[in-house]
């Protein structure tokens, strides 16, 4: 399947013993995609092509014993702080048991200083922690035109780290894109708009068979397509 090209180069195995934990006990699966336009679905065909929603529709086929939700909170144009400040209403109130966070972009493109970037991130990551809700950050996307951001590469690095320092998993965006286009196997309209930023619907179909393929084999230990939801315990 052309999705998982280089999945070996650009592994996904996050660590969610909170969401393996009430996968166990309750049956129940619950996600919050908090995010920018990605995660709006900005670029894709209609609503139901936005990742969060195919995410959903992935895990209900491999956990077919599991009540399995994605709520989608993106909001386009978010910067970093602006999705801290909704952090308890859109995420922490839901009490869901994995959140996904896709930021950054928006404070590479306004010049958000380093040092107020990361110390955004890392409240956003203790304050979920806290919780006791595991978190997943999604790396930036590959951009054919990405020289016209100079810093880009340094933006990435204060995520990587943050994550890094906080124990978090980072699902690798910007490497999977960017074989998926050395790959030949999907024109550059199959992964990037006109407008050279947004995704699009096969770009997020791929992204969110990824984050699935992670998800499941945390929660269930099996490969991809070969996963079997656990019943829960009384």
């Amino acid at each position: 399947m052309r999705c998982r090209s280089g999945t070996v180069q650009t592994a996904f195995q996050p660590v969610l013993p909170a969401a393996s934990k009430a996968l166990r006990e309750t049956g129940k699966l619950t996600i919050v995609a908090i995010g920018s336009s990605t995660t709006a679905g900005a670029g894709a065909s209609a609503e139901d092509r936005a990742y969060p929603a195919v995410l959903q529709d992935e895990l209900r086929r491999r956990l077919p014993n599991a009540d399995v939700t994605v709520i989608n909170k993106g909001v386009g144009g978010q910067s970093a702080y602006e999705m801290l400040l909704r952090m308890d209403a859109d995420v922490v109130e839901l009490k869901p048991s994995i959140v996904i966070w896709q930021t950054v972009v928006n404070d590479v493109i306004n010049h958000v200083s380093e040092d107020k970037l990361a110390k955004i991130l890392r409240k956003g990551i203790l304050k979920v922690q806290a919780a006791g809700i595991d978190m997943v950050m999604m790396d930036l996307p590959w951009l054919s035109r990405e020289g016209r951001y100079p810093r880009y590469d340094e933006y990435r690095a204060i995520l990587k780290k943050t994550a890094d320092e906080q124990g978090v998993s980072i699902f690798p965006r910007y490497g999977m894109m960017r074989d998926w286009a050395r790959s030949k196997r999907f024109t550059p309209e199959e992964l990037v708009g006109m407008d050279g930023t947004h995704m699009v619907d096969a770009a997020y179909r791929c992204l969110a068979i990824r984050l699935a393929d992670g998800i499941v084999g945390a929660l269930t230990g099996a490969r991809p397509e070969l996963a079997v939801s656990p019943r829960p315990t009384n």
